[in-house]
């Protein structure tokens, strides 16, 4: 029996590939003969880069970064050597949680560090990146990034514009002629589940504004601001496209990549299929296995377990889930791809207790030996 392995992190809990193993060693309990192939699954957000690196015998590195607020940071990221290619999550280096709720205004938060991080992998020889960019702190329209990577974003006087959504408003020129010499040999993926546009009612300034805590006055004016600065960068750069969906994302940054880089968005959960080549894997198996810490309503619209369900009924195998817990809205998944799904939990319990780790594994090991010991009797009928 041929079984594929490919569930998500249980956040706060196991990594992608721990609780992959954690599967695999219930599986075996049940028969000791199963082929067992265990593949990272991450959809470009947090825990991308620890999924792909682990699951893709990659390295880690990091590297001190200016932060969301211009205060150091300590920024890790990914390398996958065999392919000079750099697994980078923005909110590393320009997260929402770095910056304390009390002082979240993106008129000042910035997305220079990003720009720090993609320097410091071409450094080690990276010319392939993929880099998720949820999460962000900033409305920057990623002009922090493209600084760091040498661009000049000008004010009247010739100097570069300040930190943060409030630079955009002294921006007067824009300059490419000191950009690291490098960056043309470079390309993106940028993982990109918004659809979002970078300007207007469904802009970036409006629809993530608040959460990054703009009000309606700073909204409107850094709505303002961004068109300008896409309106000057179509003069310099005629592919420039605002009102391409996922413009709008991490506050403009996939306008940036867009206008000024080798790059294209796409869909994370995609995306990392492709990268760890899964469909390979799928092709050959007689039973698929994923999952995630929630299994529920938003699992069945398109999350991570989802996503390899589809891939595998193009080749019409059985899938199975496991997680943490599964909310009544869960049933939708069956109806996505997934043809039954379990969660682990098998007592009352604390929620600290539940996101033991140790806990964690010992109910994924055992919930997949019962599942496997019925499906082993079920053979010998």
């Amino acid at each position: 029996m041929k079984i594929v392995i490919a569930i998500d992190s249980l956040k706060g809990s196991l990594t992608s590939m721990a609780a992959g193993y954690a599967i695999a060693d219930g599986i075996r309990k049940a028969n000791q003969k199963a082929d067992i192939t265990v593949s990272p699954l991450a959809d470009g957000g947090e825990g991308t880069v620890e999924a792909l690196v682990s699951g893709m015998n990659g390295t880690m590195h990091s590297v001190m970064v200016t932060g969301p607020l211009g205060e150091p940071v300590n920024c890790s990221y990914g390398i996958i050597e065999k392919t000079k290619t750099a697994i980078i999550e923005m909110s590393g280096a320009a997260g929402i949680t770095l910056v304390p709720e009390h002082k979240r205004n993106p008129l000042y938060t910035t997305t220079y560090g990003v720009g720090e991080v993609i320097k410091n992998a071409i450094s080690k020889n990276c010319r392939r990146f993929i880099v998720g960019i949820g999460g962000s702190a900033t409305n920057d329209g990623g002009i922090g990034m493209l600084q760091a990577l040498g661009f000049e974003f000008l004010n009247s006087a010739g100097k570069q514009i300040p930190f943060g959504a409030q630079g955009l408003s002294e921006l007067d020129s824009i300059s490419d002629e000191n950009v690291i010499k490098e960056l043309k040999e470079c390309e993106f993926h940028v993982a990109c589940d918004v659809t979002n546009i970078l300007c207007g009612d469904n802009g970036c300034s409006a629809i993530f504004g608040p959460q990054k805590g703009a009000t309606t006055s700073m909204i409107m004016q850094m709505d303002k601001w961004l068109s300008w600065y896409a309106a000057l960068a179509r003069e310099k750069y005629p592919n420039a496209n605002p009102k391409q969906a996922g413009t709008g994302a991490a506050g403009g940054m996939g306008f940036a990549f867009l206008t000024f880089t080798n790059a294209a968005l796409e869909s994370g959960i995609k995306l990392v299929l492709k990268e760890t080549k899964l469909e390979e894997y799928i092709k050959e198996a007689d039973i698929v296995i994923t999952g995630e810490g929630r299994l529920d309503g938003q699992t069945a619209m398109g999350k991570a377990p989802v996503g390899v369900a589809r891939l595998a009924k193009k080749y019409n195998k059985t899938v199975i889930a496991f997680a943490g817990s599964v909310t009544q809205e869960a049933i939708e998944c069956n109806g996505q791809g997934i043809d039954a799904f379990f969660p682990i939990i098998r007592e009352i319990v604390t929620l600290e207790e539940a996101m033991n780790p140790e806990n964690t594994k010992r109910n994924l090991c055992d919930t997949a030996e019962q599942v496997f010991r019925l499906i082993s009797a079920k053979e010998n009928i």
